[in-house]
């Protein structure tokens, strides 16, 4: 059997020991000086003028006088004489003269907050953490405050993601179940991009912001502009769906050229806009009318617009504007209407437009 402990070096009472009880009060001393270890100072390298009973230090470098050859070590002043114990690994000990606590690495002490510390390869709340995520939390609720001036603080808080280079990634990743659903922060270049994804493979843009100028720009917002490339008759007093057939640009192909519609992709806030430009067949005398036809039925709401004769054939116009609230699936379209005489809505100057502003 050892004579003392493996950590604390307390010593054993052995078999058919005389006065036992020597050694079992020098092993509450020393646990008397190692537990709840708190210390007045760590950086000293000799005893101060005056120690009282109990004091402990732990004896700081380059010792001098009764400490010399103690680097390191713990000292204790008791019975008018210092004693000192040697730390191990894991060691921990309040300082009071700096308010801090300390550890013992094997070599040194070192502050808890020290960067040394610190510098550690993965830290795990609530999970265990990845080579690929060395910081993970797996909770339901997270709160960061700015130190407010009353704390010592400045009352704000910043939070600041950066990347090596260009073509780097840096930013938020929003996924469900660990697919990525969707992105907001500097991908693939230093433009500020919003992204959504349905299989987290494929991504759509829904906002970029020019990283040069601040331009907004909508990749994906439902819009288009197109005109008809013919000369579209229509009888007098018939409301005529205009033959909207050539698209300069169709995004989302919301608009369909073969049925002249519109299809809201989403429900929202829709702007459409037209112009019907005159074109005569027999008299110049016609009432010039257009509007906006809501799922094959119903005018839209403000639609509504006329212009009464005499016209300059290929030269008057009638423009048309109107918002209106669609749910997934509404159909616009353009339809014109001759009063009186019937007549053309003129080939490439006749046209229909619209995007989603809400």
């Amino acid at each position: 059997m050892a004579d003392t402990s493996s950590c604390l070096s307390l010593p054993f009472i052995q078999p058919s020991q005389a006065q036992k009880h020597v050694t079992h009060n020098e092993a509450l001393r020393i646990l008397d000086v190692l537990t709840q270890l708190g210390v007045l100072t760590d950086d000293q390298s000799e005893p101060p003028g005056v120690s009282e009973e109990g004091d402990r230090h732990i004896v700081g470098d380059a010792a001098l006088g009764v400490w010399s050859g103690q680097e390191g070590r713990l000292a204790l002043f008791e019975n008018g004489l210092w004693q000192y114990f040697e730390p191990k690994s894991g060691w921990r000990a309040y300082v009071s003269a700096r308010e801090t606590m300390v550890v013992f690495d094997g070599t040194d002490w070192i502050d808890l907050d020290s960067a040394e510390l610190q510098d550690i390869e993965g830290f795990g709340l609530g999970m265990t953490s990845q080579p690929t995520a060395p910081f993970a939390a797996k909770l339901n609720a997270a709160l960061w405050t700015a130190l407010y001036r009353a704390d010592g603080g400045d009352g704000n808080l910043i939070s600041t993601f950066n990347k090596e280079r260009s073509r780097d990634d840096t930013g938020f990743v929003f996924q469900k179940d660990f697919a990525t659903r969707g992105l907001l922060g500097l991908f693939g270049n230093d433009n500020l991009r919003l992204a959504t994804s349905a299989n987290g493979v494929d991504f759509q843009d829904g906002l970029v912001v020019d990283v040069a100028t601040g331009i907004v720009d909508q990749p994906n917002l439902p819009r288009f502009k197109a005109a008809t490339n013919f000369d579209n008759y229509t009888a007098a007093d018939i409301w005529t769906t205009v033959g909207i057939n050539d698209a300069a640009f169709n995004d989302q192909s919301a608009f369909d050229p073969g049925t002249n519609q519109f299809t809201a992709p989403v429900a929202g806030s829709y702007v459409f806009g037209a112009t019907l430009t005159f074109k005569q067949n027999n008299s110049d005398q016609a009432r010039l009318r257009g509007r906006f036809l809501l799922n094959g039925s119903d005018t839209v709401s403000g639609s509504l617009v006329e212009q009464t004769g005499p016209h300059v054939s290929e030269r008057t116009t009638l423009q048309n504007q109107a918002m209106v609230l669609l749910s997934e699936g509404d159909t616009v379209e353009l339809q014109g209407q001759l009063r009186d005489q019937d007549g053309y809505f003129m080939a490439d100057q006749t046209v229909f437009w619209g995007y989603k502003v809400g």
